[in-house]
């Protein structure tokens, strides 16, 4: 897949006033910290598409690109040690587990994990509740380029290896660099994949999930 066009659509707090559900939709999320602004823009090739910063937490809305004119790209709100209130953490969280929820065209959930760390309990917890939500969902691993292919293989078998105590089967698994474009033909081309299945899922009713706001993931300063 060659990306074309990449524009901004929206910014929203409120799940039910995002676009028209009409076309696949792809959203990224991770901790504060993983990476993820830099991820999208290299994966998109628009150096501002998403804007980084070296403050965790610069995301705080659902935002919503156009790819292509045929698909969404959706950037998440990150969790973790995000510096801001403990209220707006919770509000962040319900908003974000609503729209994942209930967001009838959503084709795959992509977490983004820092491949530098052992496996981390809100990145697990998160997982999980994604997995109870019968969401599809896919891993990638991102900053490769900070450490050497063998330590960076050897986290993920960390990954594995928590992971297969629970599941059944491993969701699909991407390693990435934002510096050295590593992993971007392998996502585009997952993504180029999903996208051909759109047609059979377009008449799929979505599928509304209470969500409680008393299950939070917690923030990583209450370890």
């Amino acid at each position: 897949m060659d990306i074309i066009h990449a524009d901004f659509l929206t910014s929203q707090t409120d799940p039910t006033k995002l676009p028209v559900a009409d076309k696949p939709e792809y959203a990224f999320i991770g901790r504060s910290n993983v990476g993820k602004s830099s991820l999208l823009n290299m994966l998109t090739g628009r150096k501002g598409l998403a804007k980084t910063s070296s403050t965790p937490g610069k995301t705080q809305v659902i935002n919503h690109f156009l790819i292509n004119h045929n698909w969404y790209l959706v950037d998440l709100p990150g969790y973790g040690f995000a510096k801001t209130s403990r209220t707006n953490r919770e509000t962040w969280d319900i908003m974000i587990r609503t729209y994942l929820a209930t967001r009838p065209n959503l084709m795959c959930v992509f977490q983004l994990i820092d491949s530098r760390l052992e496996p981390q309990r809100n990145d697990l917890d998160f997982l999980t509740w994604l997995g109870e939500q019968q969401i599809p969902i896919a891993l990638i691993f991102t900053k490769a380029d900070k450490q050497s292919p063998n330590k960076t293989q050897s986290l993920i078998a960390a990954y594995k290896r928590v992971l297969r105590t629970e599941w059944a089967s491993l969701p699909p698994i991407f390693v990435t660099s934002a510096e050295s474009k590593v992993g971007r033909p392998e996502l585009l081309k997952f993504i180029t994949e999903v996208n051909a299945k759109w047609g059979e899922s377009q008449k799929i009713e979505p599928v509304i999930v209470p969500v409680d706001p008393n299950e939070i993931i917690p923030d990583e300063s209450e370890w």
